[in-house]
């Protein structure tokens, strides 16, 4: 059964092959919830239809002519703010990079496009696409009208010093809006924090590799993807590998991370709360779990746990989360020492660490 059209969410298609916008729309039509009110084949024609048709979601595609995906993300966040899904072609590298810094600077979600054979890919591109336009419409409108504020550049003449073995840990799970959320926080921790921080975003191997790149690149703390049996050392950013779980193993001052491809928690993997877990059991008291925005309840359970042990706990707040679902289920599930807006959570960190 249907949607009557007038209570679907309209949705504008965008993409420079004709192929693709009727393959999309047809994918968005099938599912009775949502109308594609319009396509468009560039950025420039894409900002037209948007101001004229005032569609209530936007897919759009990265690599396009005129006016690219990027270009077209940044104009309308500044003018029409409003949920949009970014398309990328599996693959490459420029389009990997792009749609990155396009989730950094508000696009809600990304859904890789067919590679190939059609047929072959076109259930996994479904129920993606499906995800990213129910995410839309769950999407809290207020954050897309807060601009960013710009992470500071690392100064070229910043030096490191040889980290020990941590002793404290802060751990952090993000989802859908993660990757903005995370460059206000990690670039605004101090070189010297006193801990290892660990984190767990939902995402592809290659965009785990390039958001440790990029966060790397604006950060005082060295940043990076995690290894397999590295031991976990202070003043460091380990980012769990898309495909890999990522657990603590040892005690504290000699903990080592572990990876594995066991079977996807939440359907999702990595997973935040086998992290959240192996942290309660490895740094107890010495532990911060921070449950950032994103779909659904991963790092719940976690959070819990890690409050059991003696740690402290850190929810993004309703106000300044993407979408409120996995804060929301955190504090329902574990509560929190502090509730708090996004910008606050690298100083509630700082001080925490210091104590």
């Amino acid at each position: 059964m249907t949607t009557p059209s007038d209570e679907r969410t309209t949705v504008l298609v965008v993409d420079d092959s004709a192929f693709m916008r009727k393959l999309i729309a047809e994918i968005v039509e099938s599912s009775g919830m949502f109308h594609v009110i319009g396509t468009a084949g560039d950025g420039v024609e894409a900002l037209q239809k948007i101001r004229e048709l005032k569609p209530a979601v936007v897919t759009l595609d990265i690599e396009m002519p005129r006016l690219n995906g990027l270009q077209a993300l940044e104009q309308i966040m500044a003018e029409m703010p409003r949920p949009v899904v970014m398309l990328s072609a599996a693959g490459s590298e420029l389009g990997n990079e792009m749609t990155l810094r396009a989730l950094e600077r508000g696009a809600l979600e990304f859904v890789r496009k067919p590679s190939g054979p059609v047929s072959i890919d076109l259930s996994s591109v479904r129920q993606q696409l499906m995800s990213a336009l129910e995410a839309a419409r769950a999407m809290n409108l207020k954050v897309m009208r807060t601009p960013t504020p710009a992470a500071p550049a690392k100064p070229f003449e910043v030096t490191r010093h040889s980290p020990d073995a941590a002793t404290r840990v802060v751990a952090i799970a993000s989802s859908t809006g993660g990757p903005r959320a995370l460059a206000e926080i990690i670039p605004h921790l101090p070189e010297e924090l006193g801990a290892a921080v660990v984190i767990v975003q939902h995402m592809p191997r290659e965009f785990t590799r390039l958001l440790a790149a990029r966060l790397d690149a604006m950060s005082a703390l060295w940043v990076a993807e995690a290894m397999d049996g590295k031991l976990l050392r202070e003043n460091r950013v380990y980012i769990a590998p898309g495909g890999y779980h990522m657990r603590l193993g040892g005690e504290a001052g000699n903990a080592s991370i572990q990876l594995d491809n066991s079977a996807p928690i939440w359907g999702v993997r990595p997973a935040a709360d086998p992290l959240f877990f192996s942290v309660a059991d490895t740094f107890g008291h010495a532990a911060i779990g921070i449950v950032l925005t994103g779909m659904g309840r991963d790092g719940a359970e976690g959070l819990r746990r890690i409050r059991d042990a003696g740690g402290r706990a850190i929810v993004q707040d309703r106000d300044t989360s993407v979408i409120y679902g996995m804060p929301q289920a955190a504090l329902a599930a574990a509560g929190a020492a502090q509730i708090a807006a996004v910008g606050e959570i690298a100083p509630l960190v700082a001080e925490m660490c210091a104590a």
